[in-house]
């Protein structure tokens, strides 16, 4: 099974993603983990592509496009889910003629559906417990809202992530991610329109409700 997942920051795409890949035993591939695999193995590839890094500069889709084609083979023989690529509606087609040349089939594309500014309160809202960060707390969701300024599992100390609270550059992520002309969402679109007549499976996932709800919702449209 493989599949593209696409969501804002702060829609719990990670956490969904990281559910589907042990419900189906899948790779969960993270773009971000591409590059880092690359250039940490010095392919050429990531040679390449640290270059640019090492300037400033993006990475450009000639690079990009082979080494995330390159690790599906290596690390998604049994299935993958990419998360966090294409991140724009270049990428999208580029990465889809890259498939079917190298005949590789995409079994399902998941969009996690969320209004920017819930988006926005949730990443903002995220606070994180001293004594153990996997204690959900967030003061913008009700079913994991803190006690006070306490952890709601231990009543340990709250605290924030800075880039949590660095407001521009959340709305600077946001605003390439909600563009539906040119940007992550106008590629979400882009297989959206395929699905139908390309034979796979394009679902629409209201990402308001709680962790367990959206992956049961998920998990029965998987199959």
């Amino acid at each position: 099974m493989n599949s593209l997942i696409f969501g804002p920051n702060g829609s719990g795409k990670g956490t969904q993603g990281s559910l589907v890949k042990q419900k189906f035993n899948l790779a969960h591939i993270e773009s971000g983990a591409i590059f880092r695999q690359h250039i940490g193995q010095g392919t050429d590839l990531g040679k390449k592509a640290k270059e640019y890094i090492d300037r400033g500069e993006l990475v450009p889709d000639e690079i990009t496009i082979p080494m995330v084609l390159e690790t599906l083979k290596e690390k998604g023989s049994g299935g993958w889910l990419l998360d966090g690529f294409p991140r724009n509606i270049v990428q999208a087609k580029k990465l889809w003629e890259a498939l079917n040349e190298a005949g590789m089939k995409i079994d399902y594309v998941v969009e996690i559906l969320l209004p920017r500014q819930v988006a926005k309160n949730r990443i903002m809202g995220r606070r994180l417990c001293v004594n153990d960060p996997n204690h959900p707390n967030n003061i913008f969701i009700d079913a994991i809202k803190p006690d006070g300024d306490k952890c709601r599992v231990c009543g340990g100390e709250l605290k924030t992530r800075a880039d949590d609270q660095d407001e521009a550059a959340i709305d600077k992520r946001h605003d390439i991610y909600y563009d539906d002309k040119t940007g992550t969402l106008a590629a979400a679109y882009f297989y959206k329109d395929l699905a139908g007549k390309e034979g796979f499976k394009y679902i629409d996932l209201d990402g308001e409700g709680s962790i367990d709800s959206i992956k049961d919702t998920l998990l029965k449209q998987l199959v």
